[in-house]
Parts: C-alpha cells; sequence; structure tokens
C-alpha cells in the first residue's frame, strides 16, 4: 500500500476587500442574466457608485436602464423593485443604511415578504435588498442600527449578514438567484478589509454556516463585523490553552440550526455573540433552541453578550461601551468554563 499523501489542491485567490466582492458579484449575475437590475440612491457612476461605491463601474457598462438612480424615496424604491420582481426581473435594491429600512416597513414586511403566501404561491418575489449599518464608525443613533432581528422573525424573507469577501461575493450570487425576498446587511468595518477570496468563487448556498476555527473547550457563534471581536478575543484565549471553536452564522433566517448545535453538543459550551441588542436579540432565539435540543448535554447554560438596551450613541468613548469588546468575551468564556 502506498504510503503517499494526498496534497490539497492549491486554490487560486485574489486580494479583494467586501466593497469589490459585492461588486464583482453584481457584476457576474448581470452578465449572466439580462433580468438583474439594480436600483437606489445615487447608484450611477456619474453620483459615485453608491454611498460606499459598492456599484461604481455598473451603470458605465450596462446603462442606466440596468442601474436606476432613484429619487430619495424608500417606499419608491422598493416599491418599484417589488412590481420589477413580480413581473419577472431580479432586482438588487439598496436603502442606504439599514435604519432606513423602517420607513418602507410596511413594503418589505407586508408586501414583499408575503405576496408569494397570499397568492398560494402564484406570485414570486425574487428580490434582494442591500443595506448598510453598524456602530464604531460614530453615526449615532438613527444610522447604525442593526435589525435582523426584525427581518428575521417575518416569515417570508431570508437574512444574510456575511463577514468575508468571499461570503459576501458567494452569498449574493446565491441570494440574486433565490425565488423569494433575501435582506443583506452589510457591516461597515467587513467591507473595508482585504482578504482572501478564491477566483472562482461561486455562490454559497444560504442557510448555511461555517466553522471558521475549530476547537473543543467551547462554541462562540458570531457573524457579520462582530467576527473581528470575536476573533481578536480567540486569538488571546488560544495563547491562554483556550481551545474555542467559532461559528460564523452568515444567515441569520433560516439559521443552520444543524451546525450549531453539533458544534455546542460536541465542545458543550456555547457563547453568542452579536452586535444587535442583547435584549430580543437572535442570540436569544439559538439560546433557547440549543437549551431546548442540547437539555442535559451541556455543561453550562448557554451565553449571550450583545449591545445594551439602548440608542447607539455618538461620543466615542460611549460608542466603544455600547459594543461588545474584547475583553468581554474572554471574560465570559472564562466565566462559562469556571476558570480564572
Amino acid at each position: 500500500m502506498s504510503t503517499e499523501t494526498l496534497e490539497a489542491p492549491v486554490v487560486e485567490t485574489v486580494k479583494m476587500n467586501g466593497l469589490q466582492a459585492i461588486n464583482a458579484a453584481l457584476m457576474e449575475a448581470m452578465e449572466a442574466d439580462p433580468k438583474v437590475l439594480v436600483l437606489g440612491e445615487d447608484i450611477a457612476d456619474n453620483e459615485g457608485g453608491g454611498v460606499v461605491g459598492v456599484t461604481r463601474g455598473l451603470s458605465t457598462r450596462f446603462g442606466t436602464m440596468r442601474v436606476r438612480s432613484t429619487p430619495i424615496s424608500e417606499q419608491a424604491i422598493m416599491g418599484a423593485a417589488i412590481g420589477a420582481a413580480m413581473a419577472g426581473y431580479k432586482p438588487v435594491a439598496e436603502i442606504m443604511l439599514m435604519n432606513f429600512t423602517t420607513v418602507a416597513m410596511d413594503m418589505i414586511v407586508n408586501h414583499a415578504a408575503k405576496l408569494r403566501f397570499m397568492s398560494g404561491g402564484q406570485s414570486q418575489v425574487p428580490l434582494v435588498i442591500r443595506t448598510l449599518t453598524g456602530a464604531g464608525n460614530q453615526t449615532a443613533g438613527q444610522h447604525a442600527d442593526f435589525y435582523e432581528a426584525w427581518f428575521a422573525h417575518t416569515a417570508g424573507i431570508k437574512v444574510v449578514i456575511p463577514w468575508t469577501p468571499a461570503d459576501m461575493k458567494g452569498l449574493y450570487l446565491s441570494a440574486i438567484q433565490d425565488p423569494d425576498p433575501v435582506i443583506i446587511v452589510e457591516s461597515g468595518k467587513t467591507l473595508f478589509v482585504p482578504m482572501d477570496v478564491p477566483v472562482d468563487q461561486g455562490a454559497i448556498p444560504l442557510g448555511k454556516a461555517n466553522v471558521v476555527v475549530p476547537g473543543t473547550d467551547l462554541t462562540i457563534v458570531s457573524y457579520g463585523q462582530m467576527m473581528f471581536t470575536v476573533m481578536q478575543a480567540v486569538e488571546e484565549l488560544t495563547a491562554a490553552g483556550v481551545s474555542v471553536e467559532v461559528v460564523d452564522l452568515r444567515t441569520i433566517s433560516p439559521w443552520d440550526k444543524q451546525t450549531v448545535l453539533a458544534s455546542a453538543e460536541k465542545t458543550g459550551r456555547l457563547l453568542v455573540v452579536h452586535e444587535a441588542g442583547r435584549n430580543f436579540g437572535p442570540g436569544a432565539e439559538i439560546a433557547a433552541t440549543v437549551q431546548e435540543e442540547l437539555f442535559g448535554k451541556l455543561k453550562t447554560p448557554v451565553g449571550r453578550l450583545g449591545a445594551p438596551y439602548c440608542a447607539v450613541p455618538f461620543a466615542k468613548k460611549l460608542e466603544d461601551a455600547y459594543l461588545v469588546q474584547p475583553p468581554e468575551i474572554v471574560a465570559e468564556v472564562k466565566r462559562l468554563l469556571a476558570i480564572g
């Protein structure tokens, strides 16, 4: 018998940040399907390509009929996008910031999410809603909230919050082809950090978590820009001899219950960390489910870390206090492990 080991195939990669990865996904999807449209405020090239430049280059390449700059009206954007989706197109609609989705909540929750159900499956709404949010840049209480729990609570709409540029590209490609509405939340800090992206990065299925770091002592589940904070904490914990398994949820609804349960059962301990408020946040649903499914198998109750029950502060010191920081994660892990 040969003792030679098979070498893992070399994956060719390119450095991209999140902005470039999303742009590449939109470009690829629009090239492949003339039914894919993009619309939102100031998204054309002569207007800068959107609030952070994600759509830069698209209107020059595909024309302003497929890359439509809209009035400053979230309701108009969503109404046009829903109508286009029902007419057979695949619109990608940008709502500049997640707080502004509240202006179009009726359109999103009562129309986009429910039309397939209320029509008995006769009408589909293959719609992607892009939106940006996240504290840490002093944009204050009306520009930085994570409202993913609102949308995850609404049947009929999927909620995606990617962390890495590779995931951004792959999840966007899947979302655009999905027959139902998908809201993709772009966490502010994740858009500007270059990482390796496979040259042939294809679609990543929605609803599948990613085990980023394997471990045996405790599982941490997180997503979006909070993953940077988690990874900083894990680096310190690893140096202290603690083996932490890190699961990047990627999709909030439907969340990957199987992967989280398998990891929590293996390690016996679970900590959920998210930027959204701890009260009634996604971590509460995850914690309740894991406690129900693994009752008697966990070594400690599930831990949760999230923002306090208040608006996002503007002052830098208050904003830092609002956000979960690495020392808090380290302290909570040690508490769950009963170590000093």
